[in-house]
């Protein structure tokens, strides 16, 4: 079994499908990560997306976003989302590898700040190579090889349970030396370091050890 990380990145604008221009761009939230997706026998899809930031200013956009069908969210500050909406063709090109190629998309999805998603598939040489010749016809989407290798469950366990922005702040508390000991930095220094405030600084440190201690114990 082996793994092929790509990067798919929008050739315009800043995301592949127009509900996800107006999330991305929106300053008052943060689109994290993407915990489940399906491909409806209808053509839409149903997803299941992590976000932090403004959830008011969320279910406005879902509100108006023709394409949307229906939505759910719950949580206040960092919330869970399951929605559906109609895809466009790139998109729908892209969540059918898994059906036409005989690979496995491995979940939690990240989201990237510029706009892109970095996508790991499971699969063989030979499934990767048909995929990829496959990607060459995508419109509107640039496919990178990032990686490729053999592929282990464990390998990056825990850096998988973390957000974008978690990963983010926690390599810069490591680098800052906050879990030295002595400790050399505190939440004021990561917050700086950030752009954040310390009182953010705590609380994303408290939920990145609560998940990073959930996987070594679960």
């Amino acid at each position: 079994m082996r793994y092929l990380t790509v990067r798919l990145v929008p050739e315009q604008g800043t995301a592949f499908h127009p509900l996800g221009v107006r999330l991305t761009e929106e300053p008052s939230l943060q689109r994290e990560a993407v915990h489940h997706f399906e491909l409806l026998d209808d053509g839409t899809l149903l997803l299941l997306a992590e976000g932090s930031g403004d959830r008011d200013r969320y279910e406005e956009i879902m509100a108006s976003e023709p394409t949307v069908r229906d939505y759910m969210v719950s949580g206040e500050d960092r919330w869970m989302a399951v929605s559906q909406f109609e895809v466009n063709e790139p998109v729908r090109r892209i969540l059918e590898w898994q059906q036409r190629h005989d690979v496995v998309v491995e979940t939690p999805l990240q989201f990237q700040r510029d706009g892109s998603q970095e996508m790991t598939l499971i699969g063989d040489d030979e499934a990767f190579r048909r995929l990829y010749a496959s990607a060459g016809d995508l419109e509107a989407v640039d496919v990178e090889v990032v990686e490729t290798g053999e592929y282990t469950p464990d390998a990056d366990r825990l850096a998988r349970t973390l957000t974008t922005r978690q990963q983010e702040i926690l390599s810069a508390a490591v680098d800052l030396g906050y879990y030295r000991d002595p400790r050399e930095a505190t939440h004021e220094d990561i917050a700086a370091a950030l752009d954040l405030s310390s009182s953010a600084v705590g609380k994303h440190l408290r939920r990145i050890e609560e998940r990073v201690f959930a996987a070594l114990t679960g």
